[in-house]
């Protein structure tokens, strides 16, 4: 009996004549363990199973290596069984090759994306310390300029208690009087009197939510918000109580507009009496 083509013996194995022949031909014929190489490798492209033209030379019509036809030579009916099977183990062989390949490629690749997950999570968290870290350092900053800002109004109240008490002979220019004393040259009115002077201060006497009164003297260029503050620092308010200043007689309310106008434009110069009240009740306050 002839020897056994590298082609013959993958058909006897089961294989596909189209893969058979695509096989051999693109391993030059070299013998049945690089042919079955080959379909192992390349069995998931997807022109494997187009229709296969045989190059110009011969290479599907020639037998094994010297080395297949020496050790697969035809000796027998029962040599060709133990070709055959021999040729079956060396399949399964190359199978199992394949497969411990495939399983050690998919575990590094396991490593590569947990490696990859790691990575990133770190650099979520970096991120978001980062994050935190700038909202801190800003709400320090914030705080830092507001205490600044509180600073330099008590500072400038200090200043202007400084001034007017050097001006009225040493003595504070800031007191607290009962609320039955009041001073008998406060007006009952809003507004100058009638005078032909050029006033400069202004003599402010205001009655506190308590019912307690304090007098102080003001610039007349000052705006109404240093009667404000100075009632901040000095009236004993609860912190953060949203509080306005009233004119009883006549009653007016003053806003927020209000607040940045001098104490001469709104007519509270050479002196007036203001009422501390809360904004949501005033009513109650007078």
């Amino acid at each position: 009996m002839a020897a056994i083509t590298t082609l013959e013996s993958l058909l006897e194995m089961g294989f596909d004549r189209n893969r058979a022949e695509r096989a051999v031909a693109s391993t030059g014929n070299q013998g049945i363990e690089q042919a079955m190489d080959w379909l192992m490798e390349h069995e998931n492209d997807p022109d494997i199973d187009e229709p296969f033209v045989p190059p110009a030379e011969n290479v599907l019509g020639g037998i094994v290596e010297e080395q297949s036809t020496s050790e697969f030579a035809d000796t027998g009916e029962g040599n060709l069984s133990t070709v055959l099977f021999r040729l079956e183990e060396l399949m399964r062989f190359k199978q199992a090759e394949r497969r411990e390949r495939e399983k050690a490629e998919e575990i590094e690749r396991e490593k590569t994306r947990r490696k990859q997950g790691q990575e990133l999570q770190q650099i979520r968290q970096k991120l978001q310390d980062d994050d935190m870290k700038k909202l801190a350092d800003q709400r320090r900053k914030e705080k830092m300029e507001d205490k600044l800002a509180r600073q330099r109004v008590k500072d400038k109240i200090a200043r202007d208690r400084e001034e007017r008490a050097q001006k009225f002979g040493g003595g504070t220019s800031f007191s607290a009087t009962p609320t039955s004393q009041q001073s008998p040259t406060s007006p009952t009115g809003q507004g100058p009197p009638p005078t032909k002077r050029e006033y400069d201060e202004s003599r402010i006497q205001i009655r506190l939510l308590d019912g307690s009164t304090i007098t102080a003297v003001f610039k007349a260029q000052e705006p109404l918000a240093a009667v404000r503050v100075y009632v901040q620092m000095n009236g004993n308010t609860p912190e953060g109580l949203d509080f306005s200043l009233l004119s009883p007689y006549p009653r007016h309310l003053y806003t927020e507009l209000d607040m940045e106008k001098p104490l001469k434009e709104l007519g509270l110069v050479p002196s007036a009496v203001l009422v501390v009240t809360k904004l949501k009740n005033e009513e109650s306050s007078l």
